[in-house]
């Protein structure tokens, strides 16, 4: 692959003709390349361009034929915080998804490692528990679940009944850091045992270190599901404008602003930023969890 997709290397002036064919082929095939790799950057990156332009027009070029704004108006973004309610929104996303993420890990680690490195009767059985709760969709459970919390517990109205449950686990979160510990030698764990470190220090002094990527590719991903998530605060929090998240607001926002669509895109640039910053920063590990999951196992 490597060679592929190296600029082709300048012909001497007595090369011959079966080389300078070659030669040829190899340009060919180099241009096609990379034109389908800048023809694919183009494809995932206009619509996002588009909608930064756009957030930086004023009222009256918003959604015209221009495609740069002619004046570039920052003080959109400014009119967006000033929005009633906005920053609230945001301060209850950043709290769902933080701590979220947080239960959801820290939870999921002991469970994951007890089905990659324990060997116990029953153990097969639990992990067809756990693929089996993966593929059942939320949308299922949700009028018992909802009736749960709103009528047993009251808190109808509040973003708890989707942070609390994480604290118990989470099955893909569960499954992908099992397969990921499954990668991990046993060797290094009875070299542990044999310096004397019980299941928990070998735990936390020698897997966790090594499962830092897939530790990363399970928190970011529960991050952003967390932080775009739409049904679960629309079902628990849409009685409460003061327990709403971004994703959820800013459909109420879309409503205030039916017309301004520059307000609108720089609302949704907003919400955007956080998780592309947040993968900006932490893709390498994210990758590389992601890539030696499931190697074995």
């Amino acid at each position: 692959m490597t060679q592929v997709l190296q600029k082709p290397v300048e012909l001497p002036a007595s090369a011959s003709p079966a080389e300078r064919t070659a030669r040829r082929k190899a340009v060919l095939h180099w241009i096609a390349v990379h034109s389908l790799g800048v023809a694919a950057a183009l494809f995932f990156t206009l619509p996002f361009v588009f909608v930064l332009l756009t957030s930086l027009m004023s009222d009256s070029q918003a959604l015209s034929r221009d495609l740069i704004p002619d004046t570039w108006e920052w003080g959109n973004y400014a009119r967006v915080f000033d929005t009633p309610g906005f920053l609230t929104w945001w301060r209850n996303t950043l709290i769902y998804a933080v701590l979220g993420t947080v239960l959801t890990v820290v939870s999921s680690i002991p469970v994951a490692y007890a089905l990659a490195k324990f060997r116990f009767r029953g153990r097969n059985l639990a992990m067809m528990l756990v693929i089996s709760m993966m593929m059942l969709p939320p949308q299922v459970v949700v009028i018992p679940m909802y009736l749960f919390w709103a009528k047993q517990l009251d808190l109808s109205g509040t973003l708890w009944p989707l942070i609390i449950p994480m604290a118990f686990g989470d099955a893909f979160s569960i499954f992908l850091l099992r397969q990921f510990l499954m990668t991990i030698p046993n060797e290094y764990l009875d070299a542990a045992r044999v310096d004397g470190c019980g299941d928990v220090r070998t735990l936390l002094k020698v897997v966790l270190p090594m499962a830092r990527p897939g530790i990363a590719a399970v928190a970011l991903f529960q991050f952003f599901y967390a932080w775009n998530d739409y049904f679960g605060p629309q079902i628990y929090a849409s009685e409460n404008a003061g327990a709403w998240t971004l994703s959820y607001g800013l459909e109420s926002f879309k409503g205030m602003h039916h017309t301004d669509w520059n307000l609108t895109m720089a609302a949704t640039v907003l919400v955007m930023a956080p998780v592309i910053v947040v993968f900006f920063f932490a893709q390498k590990a994210f990758v590389e969890g992601v890539t030696l999951t499931g190697v074995k196992g």
